[in-house]
């Protein structure tokens, strides 16, 4: 279970007690992975070219204090690897594209090389399954909007989905893999770099179920997993796309009351033999 935009806590009381909840239903998911995320990670610079620091934009990742609205993994099986690539650099991202001023680097040079790419993380975590190794990649992009006139978060997300494609075709995943988060992206509409998106779905190491389900209050089945009724509508942000070794058994979307703005994404996988 992937959990999107849960505080980080220095020692993991949080998610400890989330965890508790869940178990005292039922659902016993007693390994966890959840480093520190980007998210209000302080820098000290002014990341984000308006002339002032130590606001939530000149953290590496937006968050108003440390740890706000972080990432976290739980599992029903042991962890038996783990690589966090947050401190990934933006610009060592081959063939990125970084905010230019004037045929500059934006905000400059020296700041762009200290800016992550990652607004929240990128994880590659391996679970010891009774079936074997199943590796789980996880991320959760910043929004392609409010970025200013250099379109400085349109280009970061864009850049953090096209992380992905680029793992994939140089250093894949040994194991059976699953390819999950929230990408802030939809193929087909929205704000960001529509074709980066699809570039994913389409990737030759993965399959996309795109499974379906009613917004509340409508009749009409749809891909899409978020819904913002005063804001950009209907979009497909959140994805689950197995690794093609892996058979899909079925998948899902729940949405778990009429006014959630985002679903549950779910699937039923069976390893290779």
């Amino acid at each position: 279970m992937l959990l999107l935009d849960i505080d980080h806590d220095r020692d993991g009381l949080a998610l400890s007690a989330f965890a508790a909840l869940l178990a005292g239903g039922g659902l016993a998911l007693p390994h966890a992975y959840a480093p520190r995320p980007n998210n209000g990670l302080a820098t000290g610079l002014d990341l984000d070219g308006n002339g002032r620091r130590g606001e939530a934009d000149d953290a590496q990742g937006w968050g108003r204090f440390a740890g706000a609205g972080g990432m976290a993994l739980l599992s029903r099986w042991p962890i038996r690897e783990d690589h966090d690539f947050s401190d990934f650099l933006w610009q060592a991202l081959p063939s990125t594209q970084l905010p230019m001023h004037n045929g500059q680097p934006f905000p400059s040079a020296e700041i762009l090389a200290q800016q992550r790419l990652s607004s929240t993380g990128h994880w590659q975590v391996t679970l010891r399954t009774p079936q074997g190794p199943l590796t789980v990649l996880a991320w959760h992009a910043g929004p392609p909007l409010f970025g200013g006139p250099h379109d400085r978060n349109a280009l970061r997300n864009a850049a953090e989905t096209a992380f992905w494609r680029w793992r994939l075709d140089t250093a894949p995943p040994q194991t059976p893999f699953v390819l999950i988060g929230n990408a802030n992206l939809d193929p087909e509409a929205g704000a960001g770099d529509r074709a980066e998106i699809a570039a994913l779905l389409g990737h030759r190491l993965l399959q996309d179920p795109a499974p379906q389900a009613q917004l509340p209050g409508t009749d009409t089945p749809t891909t899409a997993t978020a819904h913002w009724p005063d804001g950009p509508g209907a979009l497909r942000v959140d994805y689950l796309l197995p690794d093609r070794r892996l058979t899909v058994l079925q998948s899902g979307l729940l949405w778990p009351s009429p006014d959630a703005t985002h679903a549950i994404l779910w699937a039923d996988l069976l390893m290779p033999d």
